[in-house]
Formats: C-alpha cells, sequence, structure tokens
C-alpha cells in the first residue's frame, strides 16, 4: 500500500521507531479509515497494526478473526490468550522508545484521542515512550479525493436551496396569517431532504428569538414555538449525499420576521460576517501564497474581529471544524478556544467557517460555510453567502 510508505516518512521524519494502530470493537475510527475496515465489518476482538519507520508491517489479530487484516500488507501474528498478546506486541516493540498512537497529550485534541488510557499503560508497560500520531494523521483520514470534493459542492448548492426554500414557506405563511412553529419548518427541511437524497444523523436547528441564542438548540415536538411577525429565526442544516463515502456541507443562516430587521440585529450580523470574511480571506492568502497555516489561527483572526468589536464574550465555540464522511471530521479544527488546535489546513480538505455572537434572552447570529481547499491549494466557498439578514415580510 502506498499509503504505508508515506506513513513511514512522516515516521522517520518524527523520529519515531513506528506506529502502532489498535482497534477494538471500532472504539477508533481513525484506525480503521486508515486500515480500510468498511463499517459493516465486525470485529469483536483486539487488533494491533504495526507500521515500522522502516521494514514491513506486522499484523496483531485474534484466532477467532485471524482474517481481518488479510488484505493489508505484512506479516501475521495470531494470539489467543492475554499472555500471547503481551508476547506478540513485545515481540514488535523489543528495542524500541517511541511509538505513535491515536494519542493526545492531556487530551488536548480529543478528536485524535481514540486509544484508551489502559492501553497506552499496556503499550508504555513495554518500556516505550508513546507519541501522538495526530500530526500526520489527517493526511490519511482527513483528506478527501476530488470525487468526493464534487459531493460536497453540490450537498452544499442543495442545502443552499433548501434552506432559501424554507424562508419562502415561512413567509407565505406569516403573510397568509397561517400559523408555524419551529418543528414545522424543521419537518419541512428534513422533507426538502428526502426530495434532494440527502442524509443527517440529526434534524437541522430551527432557533426562534432567544432560542438562537443557543448553539446546540433543538426544537421540542412538545413545545413548539411559534413563528411570528418581528420575530428573529436561525437555521442550521447539514447533510450529504445518500451514498457511499460522500462528505457533508454544513451551512448556517438568520432572518427577521419583519420587513426590516432591528438596528441591533444588523449591528451583530455586521460583526458575524465581517469575522466570517476575515476568517476565510486568511486561509485564501495563505494558500496562494503557499504558507503553512494552522487551525488556530483561523479561529484567532475571526475571534479579534467579533472581540474588538467588543462581543468576545458572546462567541462562545470555536470557529470551524473539519468535515469529511463525518459531519464533525478528523482533521484540523478552526479553534484557539475549546482546544488549542495546532494542526496545519491541508490541501484536499473542507471544514466550516461559522462565527458567531450569542445575546442570552435576546437572540443569536450565527453564519457558516464551508470552505473546500482543492488538490491545488485552490479555496472555494462552499453553500452560498449570507451579505444581509433575510427579511420575512
Amino acid at each position: 500500500m502506498k499509503k504505508i510508505e508515506q506513513a513511514q516518512r512522516f515516521l522517520r521524519e518524527m523520529n519515531s521507531d513506528g506506529w502502532l494502530i489498535y482497534d477494538f470493537q471500532g472504539n477508533n475510527p481513525l484506525a480503521r479509515l486508515f486500515l480500510e475496515i468498511p463499517p459493516s465489518q465486525k470485529t469483536t476482538r483486539r487488533l494491533f497494526y504495526w507500521i515500522p519507520a522502516i521494514g514491513e508491517p506486522v499484523k496483531i489479530v485474534h484466532a477467532i478473526e485471524s482474517h481481518v487484516l488479510d488484505e493489508r500488507p505484512g506479516v501475521k501474528r495470531i494470539f489467543l490468550s492475554w499472555e500471547s498478546l503481551q508476547e506478540q506486541v513485545g515481540k514488535v516493540l523489543k528495542g524500541k522508545s517511541r511509538v505513535a498512537m491515536e494519542y493526545s497529550p492531556n487530551n488536548a485534541i480529543p478528536y485524535v484521542s481514540k486509544v484508551d488510557g489502559g492501553t497506552i499503560d499496556f503499550i508504555r508497560s513495554f518500556g516505550v515512550e508513546v507519541v501522538s500520531s495526530g500530526s500526520f494523521l489527517p493526511y490519511f483520514t482527513a483528506r478527501i479525493t476530488p470525487e468526493q470534493g464534487e459531493s460536497h459542492i453540490r450537498a452544499g448548492r442543495a442545502l443552499d436551496r433548501i434552506v432559501n426554500d424554507a424562508w419562502d414557506w415561512i413567509r407565505t405563511h406569516l403573510k397568509q396569517g397561517r400559523s408555524i412553529t419551529d418543528c414545522d419548518v424543521q419537518q419541512q427541511i428534513m422533507r426538502e431532504f428526502v426530495k434532494e437524497k440527502l442524509v443527517a444523523k440529526e434534524a437541522p436547528i430551527v432557533g426562534v428569538n432567544e432560542h438562537s441564542a443557543d448553539p446546540h438548540y433543538t426544537p421540542c415536538q412538545e413545545k413548539p414555538v411559534a413563528i411570528r411577525e418581528g420575530d428573529f429565526v436561525l437555521i442550521d442544516l447539514w447533510g450529504k449525499e445518500d451514498k457511499p463515502q460522500s462528505i457533508y456541507a454544513d451551512i448556517t443562516r438568520v432572518a427577521a420576521a419583519a420587513t426590516l430587521p432591528t438596528e441591533k440585529q444588523s449591528r451583530i450580523f455586521s460583526i458575524v460576517r465581517q469575522a466570517q470574511r476575515a476568517a476565510t480571506e486568511l486561509v485564501i492568502t495563505r494558500f496562494k501564497k503557499n504558507q503553512e497555516i494552522r487551525g488556530f489561527e483561523v479561529d484567532d483572526c475571526a475571534r479579534s474581529v467579533i472581540r474588538q468589536a467588543g462581543f468576545g464574550d458572546y462567541f462562545i465555540h470555536r470557529t470551524g471544524h473539519n468535515i469529511e464522511v463525518s459531519l464533525h471530521g478528523s482533521g484540523a479544527n478552526m479553534d484557539n478556544l475549546e482546544m488549542h488546535d495546532e494542526r496545519p489546513i491541508l490541501a484536499s480538505t473542507c471544514f466550516s467557517i461559522e462565527p458567531g455572537i450569542y445575546l442570552p434572552n435576546e437572540f443569536g447570529v450565527r453564519l457558516e460555510y464551508d470552505l473546500y481547499v482543492h488538490q491545488d491549494g485552490r479555496v472555494e466557498i462552499v453553500g452560498g453567502e449570507q451579505n444581509e439578514i433575510v427579511c420575512l415580510m
């Protein structure tokens, strides 16, 4: 496998003796991505895959599931008892000093930290230092193919159409004097998902007035919130094509059920849009100049705009997250708030840019689209841009 050779180059660059990939019953999805173990393939026993910095890989698998890594290169070693597992792992680690695993010191990057503490203890018992694979792992788990990139772009276009249709749907109800709630809008969006052949694990967010100031608000069927003239509405929706290996898109828009938004709504919107633009331009500029850019830098850029406007305390989440087959992917996040993400943003990846200001008991503005960095470093905005608050009356 070509990626084995690529991984070995990374290991030599970081002065690591090898990469010990571990999984137990799917608790390390990053390992399964790299090893190309399909979701449908059931595994019930521990498995290890050792990639030395130099040399041939070693597969350590249980006798019951000895076939599980047969499609991967390397020498197969079978264990049955816990003693034989210790023996086989001990053999590959003999004489080694630094071993990479899906581990993040102090759990600084939870998206990387997939190996449980007990297993880390087990590996350290052989006298080796466990280091993080996080610096090179996204090269194998977060980068997408051009075909997947096209699926991301198509999903973004579909979401853009759906949210614009949702505004028209709300507008029609309001102008005709018909009742409408946040749950009604949510269900209407889901009906459009079916028409567009999009899928998502969760239903979209529809937040009205103070609920728009809750970044993860979920409409409640038992307590629907009516949308009336004068209200402020936020819609956050995400989805991907219902096809294998398709990539999510994720967007957020806001509207006022009025002929004009209030002065305060317009002011907050303007600040958030400035932050979104600033972060976007930073990414575009760095890639144009072929300069490295790390996730925390993008967050710092957007956050500085909001802080300078005096609303720093009301921007309560990161600026963006990596996106791939999963909505929240394994690559660099635009984050220097919840975590200090020093991982570089890679070409052939996509991620959200979604700054926000949330005023408790009033309203919140989040503006979100995605950036797709093509193989050649060209940065494309996916999902459409919002330059003013949509008016629904």
